[in-house]
């Protein structure tokens, strides 16, 4: 058996996602959707391998098309209303999953910060990331 390296969970514990690898990538991402989404200024998310997280508890889905036309579906806690993780046509085999869903504040920090021309202007992303407008 793998050994778990980090678990996510909603705010009730009802819905849980644990990887046995550590991310692929944690991006921000401050696009309308996001903002939405999170009820936050940006969204924080880690991309993991499907391959090495494991699921447990309900979800319900919500699907929404992005800006290129790419499908994600979000999945979020019946009980709650936390989404725990979500998947996305355009990257098939990953699974990403809200860095605040792990409440570990030694999880790793972003190296990508994406759609900045919709940042908050009183948000400043760290210097030493990929930025992208």
């Amino acid at each position: 058996m793998n050994k778990i390296i980090h678990s996510a969970s909603c705010s009730c514990g009802q819905l849980k996602a644990q990887a046995t690898a550590d991310p692929i990538r944690v991006s921000v991402c401050h696009c309308l959707a996001c903002q939405q989404r999170t009820g936050s200024v940006f969204g924080v998310v880690a991309r993991f391998s499907s391959a090495s997280i494991t699921i447990s508890g309900k979800s319900s889905e919500y699907v929404r098309a992005g800006d290129e036309g790419s499908k994600a579906t979000f999945h979020f806690c019946p009980v709650c209303g936390s989404t725990v993780y979500y998947t996305s046509d355009a990257m098939e085999g990953y699974v990403a999953i809200p860095v605040g869903a792990f409440a570990d504040p030694q999880f790793p920090g972003p190296t990508l910060s994406v759609y900045e021309e919709r940042m908050h202007s009183w948000v400043s992303m760290p210097s030493d990331i990929e930025h992208i407008a």
